[in-house]
């Protein structure tokens, strides 16, 4: 008898696939994953002042893995 799935985890527990859906329950926690630094809330009052604090953002963005850096 054999079987397909789409979430499997491989030989030896390395690596985990989900080829379906995953579902984080309210009281779940997911660990392991990066967090960017804390960006404050924006106090510009011009473009320029929001585009400096919209770059810092994707800076720490960035920085923490969860954007591809500018190559």
């Amino acid at each position: 008898m054999s079987y397909n799935t789409k979430n499997y985890t491989e030989q030896g527990g390395e690596k985990t696939v989900i080829g379906g859906t995953l579902e984080i329950k309210q009281e779940a926690s997911v660990t392991g994953l990066p967090i960017a630094e804390n960006q404050a809330d924006s106090t510009a009052t011009d473009v320029a002042g929001l585009t400096t604090d919209f770059n810092a953002l994707l800076a720490k963005l960035k920085a923490a893995g969860l954007m591809v850096a500018d190559e």
